[in-house]
């Protein structure tokens, strides 16, 4: 009897390492815990001012239609928050100062729900309409995000720094007209 409880231990014991590693495996992929130690830094201008065809008039340059400040949700993030038209009429979602924590297929999103502030504001973002706009370059700095031409932005008042893989916010911020 001692010999067959060895014979059947020794493959369940390998079988139980083996699901062990690929679940260890599969907990690094999914969570990616190194990213909350690497900060990735992006400075991006504001595009600039397009020269007119005619010379003699001055330049029509960026402007900021709505800003907000982000509140920290799931992981502590500031910053500001700028709409902007530039001069050729197309529009930019742009992170001044921004400072979040890193973390897995994170996104800026362009929303109609309302910022609200702790845990309350954490999953809000998802249940109404919204717009990504691409992955998150950097976790800190300022950088800038192509509005659709075809999105309508009276219909979306607020951003957030939205994690994709476990729905969730890191931070919003309102949009208000300026």
């Amino acid at each position: 009897m001692g010999r067959v409880r060895k014979a059947l231990g020794r493959p369940l014991g390998i079988g139980v390492s083996a699901l062990m590693v690929a679940a260890g495996g599969f907990g690094l992929y999914w969570f990616q815990p190194w990213k909350l130690w690497q900060d990735e830094t992006v400075q991006e201008a504001l595009p600039g001012a397009v020269a007119p065809a005619d010379a003699t008039s001055p330049a029509p340059g960026p402007k900021t239609l709505a800003d907000g400040e982000l509140i920290s949700h799931e992981h502590e993030t500031s910053g500001t928050v700028k709409l902007v038209r530039l001069a050729d009429g197309s529009h930019v979602v742009r992170l001044v100062n921004l400072d979040t924590s890193n973390g897995p297929d994170l996104r800026v999103w362009l929303t109609d729900a309302p910022v609200k502030e702790g845990v309350a504001g954490w999953r809000v973002f998802d249940d109404g309409e919204y717009v990504s706009l691409g992955r998150l370059k950097g976790n800190k700095g300022s950088q800038n995000y192509v509005v659709p031409k075809d999105v309508d932005l009276d219909r979306y008042g607020s951003v957030s720094i939205w994690c994709d893989r476990f729905d969730v916010s890191f931070g919003a911020a309102e949009l208000v007209r300026v």
